[in-house]
């Protein structure tokens, strides 16, 4: 049985019904204060967060080394624009593309503006370098794929929810399904493709893991073709899916890397999109940019966000645990779970019940039961917790997932 609302629970909700746009379907759960793998509502109740802001909050809620350096900088220096140069964002410069090994970054802020710079700096290399006629390129994408909401990326969205209605569309974009190369190597035949823009794996569709072998073959096809590989890796890099990258389980480097939500470790926006000089020279001074790109905060942030995977061996941690959660998940033999699927730490399971709002009352019933998940397309529930989980609180998680999934009838 689902818990009635207590009345300051309500208040928040029905604040944001009167005076928010109605344009997400939350849970019933009004979070206060965050710690670690927990979050804690209104009322004092803690929970186990199973999404970490999809996938931003890697390190924990509220990471010390990361809150230090945000507070530090945030009181000597907030943004300067870049119209002048600050003495953070060289050094981030620095310090990010050492460490994924690139010669240029360009900062934003969301991950969406992140992919948007990629399709704008593929597009610039396919004409100036690659010789593509004038409005000619054309950009290849996987069929359910998610990669933001604007309008551009809304214009090669599979999803109804993401595009109808909100058209005209950009043209320009070829979309195949994922995980088919031989459609790959089709589409590539047009010699105006510029590049191939791909998550190495699909989050939001339901967490759907590639066959092995699909991305280091997607690279080479996009090599032979001179078409360039983009990785979307916003939500399965920075050690999620128990790499530093997912593409890192290939050894693919992509030709344009785009990265966002946990480079900032869950703090403020941060984004960031690398390449190396023939790619990234082609846009020069005047030609893209943001006000808060590269802002000292956000640069502070990063580095310190980026260095705490590391020490902390999060990725480690992400493929071990993740293991033990997909074994544990496996072991309770649900005959309402059809499918647990996930690599790391990104992980999800596909509800089968005939009830087709199943999975939002199991989450409903998670929530309870002291841990926060939410459903994605309907029957699939990700879960994908914090990095630093550690193996009692996993199985902690696997006892109130098997308490809640045995309310069901």
């Amino acid at each position: 049985m689902v818990s009635t609302l207590s009345n300051k629970t309500k208040y928040y909700l029905d604040l944001e019904e009167k005076y928010g746009a109605h344009n997400y379907h939350p849970l019933p759960v009004v979070l206060q204060k965050g710690e670690g793998v927990y979050v804690w509502d209104v009322d004092g109740k803690q929970y186990y967060d199973f999404l970490s802001g999809y996938s931003a909050v890697n390190q924990g809620h509220c990471h010390p080394k990361i809150i230090a350096a945000f507070m530090m900088q945030a009181q000597q220096l907030t943004l300067t624009s870049r119209a002048f140069y600050n003495d953070a964002l060289g050094e981030y410069e620095q310090f990010i593309t050492n460490y994924f090994g690139y010669d240029k970054v360009l900062p934003m802020n969301t991950g969406v503006e992140a992919v948007e710079t990629a399709i704008k700096l593929c597009r610039r290399w396919g004409y100036t370098v690659k010789g593509i006629p004038e409005n000619k390129a054309t950009i290849i994408v996987c069929g359910e794929n998610f990669h933001g909401r604007t309008s551009t990326v809304i214009s090669f969205s599979t999803d109804p929810s993401s595009r109808d209605r909100f058209g005209p569309y950009m043209p320009g974009f070829t979309v195949i399904p994922y995980n088919d190369l031989p459609a790959l190597e089709k589409a590539l035949q047009d010699p105006n493709a510029a590049g191939f823009l791909v998550e190495p794996i699909q989050g939001e569709a339901g967490v759907v893991v590639p066959d092995e072998g699909y991305l280091s073959r997607a690279k080479q096809y996009c090599e032979a073709a001179n078409v360039l590989f983009i990785a979307d890796e916003i939500q399965t890099g920075l050690c999620r899916t128990g790499n530093m990258l997912a593409c890192d389980y290939e050894n693919v480097q992509p030709d344009i890397l785009i990265l966002g939500k946990a480079l900032s470790g869950g703090t403020l926006p941060v984004s960031a999109v690398l390449a190396n000089d023939p790619i990234m020279l082609t846009i020069k001074p005047g030609e893209h940019g943001s006000t808060y790109g590269g802002n000292p905060i956000a640069c502070r942030v990063a580095v310190e966000s980026l260095r705490v995977l590391k020490e902390e061996q999060m990725a480690a941690n992400a493929q071990a645990m993740g293991e033990l959660l997909r074994k544990e998940l496996q072991a309770l033999q649900s005959p309402y779970i059809s499918v647990v699927r996930g690599k790391g730490l990104l992980n999800a399971i596909v509800i089968e019940h005939p009830d087709k709002n199943a999975a939002w009352n199991l989450c409903l019933t998670l929530k309870d039961n002291g841990l926060l998940a939410k459903p994605t397309h309907g029957d699939k529930i990700r879960f994908a917790p914090p990095l630093i989980i550690n193996k009692e609180q996993i199985l902690d998680c696997i006892n109130i997932i098997k308490r809640s999934l045995d309310t069901f009838a």
